[in-house]
C-alpha cells in the first residue's frame, strides 16, 4: 500500500495543519450524521413528523459536508479516516442518549450540538486562513450552512 500516492499543492507543514483540521471536521460531521439518525429513529411527541423530517435534513447536510471535507483532504494528499473507531475516539460532538426522546429534548440537544460544532468550525476557519485559503473557504461555506441550521432549530424551541 502506498503511503502518499496523492500529492497536493501544500508544503508538508501546511498539509499537516490543514489535514488535522479536515480530519477533525470529518469526524465531527460523521458523528453529527449518526446523532441525527439516532434522534430520527427515537424522537416521539406531538410534532414527531416535523422533527423526523427536519432530522433527515440535518443528516443530509452532515453527510454531504463530510464527503466534501474528506475529498478536500484527499485532494491535498491527506488520507481521510472515517472509520467508526476513529470517529468515536476523535469527534467533538456531544453524545446523544439512547432511547426514546421527546421532540423538545431532541430539539434542545440538536441546538446544543450545532452551537458547539459551529464554535469548533470557527476555530478551524481561523487556523486554515494562512496555510490554505481554499480549505478555509470550504469551512466558511459549511459553517454558514451550520449557522442557518442552528437558527432554524433554535426557532423551533422559541
Amino acid at each position: 500500500m502506498a503511503t502518499t500516492p496523492i500529492t497536493g499543492p501544500l508544503a508538508d507543514e501546511a498539509r499537516q495543519t490543514v489535514g488535522t483540521v479536515l480530519q477533525d471536521t470529518l469526524a465531527d460531521y460523521l458523528d453529527l450524521s449518526l446523532v441525527g439518525k439516532q434522534a430520527h429513529w427515537n424522537v416521539v411527541g406531538r410534532t414527531f413528523r416535523d422533527a423526523h423530517l427536519h432530522l433527515d435534513e440535518l443528516v443530509t447536510l452532515a453527510r454531504d459536508d463530510a464527503d466534501a471535507v474528506a475529498e478536500r483532504a484527499a485532494a491535498l494528499g491527506v488520507s481521510p479516516d472515517g472509520r467508526a473507531a476513529t470517529v468515536a475516539k476523535t469527534s467533538g460532538v456531544e453524545s446523544f442518549d439512547e432511547g426514546w426522546r421527546s421532540v423538545e429534548e431532541v430539539d434542545a440537544a440538536i441546538v446544543a450540538v450545532l452551537a458547539s460544532l459551529i464554535s469548533r468550525m470557527r476555530e478551524r476557519i481561523a487556523v486554515t486562513g494562512e496555510p490554505d485559503p481554499v480549505t478555509q473557504d470550504l469551512l466558511i461555506s459549511q459553517t454558514a450552512k451550520l449557522e442557518e441550521a442552528h437558527w432554524m432549530w433554535q426557532a423551533k424551541t422559541a
